[in-house]
């Protein structure tokens, strides 16, 4: 019953993605992306061991959160992740399964009293037939890395299709001229089905005015629209609780180019993960 009932608010909202806007035609707003890898992190291959993202934003145009109701602005993304043992050729009895996860979501942002909210649905995709272990085995082979055994993606989760929904609400509150606090709450139910609640601390003005998106796998945030380009460095540290994150990052924005960097500490998943792990993330923007 909550199968069928997902798939059919993931109809809907794609439905609303398709039609115009109320007042005027969407438009592209921005594009995000997030790359994330524990080999720029601690340096080792495993567990939460890689990702990317993109996002497209389309709208009429950009407000602010408070200046758009439900369905105004739209994000459409792609995610490609990879869960692994900590050995990828003879991993122990009591080690976490690979899983290869593709995914595609549909989300709206939009203001609330003055709350910023994000509700969004996604079709996650695991098991073979998601390519993502046959990738991960050729990316190894070419880049001269141990690529995981045939025993490991034999015994990978299998072929199977997760619908799921998503929400998280926060609100920014101005500290000063570059210092802005952001407690949030988020809900996820479906492939993963799990609460956080923590805060987001920014120094320096990355995405002042503009849309900052959230990444699953870190939590790390990311612009999906551009807005202030104030030249030089931010940083931006988050502490949350429910697996505990601890992330720090470092954004430069340049004239013509930005780059993030971000290391997060991903606390302990399941019962038999001897120690917590490092992952970094990355996300380039180049203007032409």
């Amino acid at each position: 019953m909550v199968k069928w009932f997902l798939i059919a608010v993931l109809a809907a909202l794609q439905m609303m993605a398709g039609s115009a806007a109320t007042a005027d035609e969407r438009v592209t707003l921005g594009w995000g992306r997030i790359f994330t890898n524990d080999q720029i992190g601690d340096g080792k291959d495993r567990w939460r061991t890689g990702s990317y993202t993109v996002s497209r934003v389309r709208g009429p145009s950009w407000q602010g959160h408070a200046g758009h109701g439900f369905g105004d602005i739209l994000e459409l993304r792609g995610h490609a992740g990879v869960i692994a043992p900590s050995n990828l050729t003879t991993p122990a009895a009591n080690d976490r399964r690979y899983a290869g996860v593709l995914s595609f979501e549909l989300h709206t942002h939009f203001g609330w009293q003055e709350a910023e909210v994000g509700l969004g649905a996604e079709l996650a995709l695991t098991g073979p037939r998601s390519g993502i272990g046959g990738f991960q085995k050729w990316f190894h082979n070419q880049a001269g890395m141990v690529p995981p055994s045939a025993a490991v993606l034999d015994a990978q989760i299998g072929n199977r299709l997760h619908p799921g929904l998503n929400a998280e609400i926060g609100r920014t509150y101005g500290l000063g001229d570059a210092l802005r606090l952001r407690p949030f709450a988020e809900a996820r139910l479906g492939l993963e089905s799990l609460v956080r609640v923590g805060g987001d601390l920014t120094i320096g003005r990355f995405g002042q005015g503009g849309l900052l998106l959230r990444d699953v796998t870190t939590g790390q945030r990311y612009r999906g629209i551009e807005g202030t380009r104030s030249e030089g460095f931010s940083g931006a540290v988050t502490a949350e609780k429910d697996r505990y994150r601890l992330r720090a990052g470092l954004q430069w924005q340049g004239k013509r180019a930005s780059a993030f960097y971000g290391v997060s500490y991903l606390s302990r998943e399941f019962v038999q993960q001897p120690e917590g792990q490092l992952v970094g993330a990355l996300s380039l923007n180049l203007r032409f």
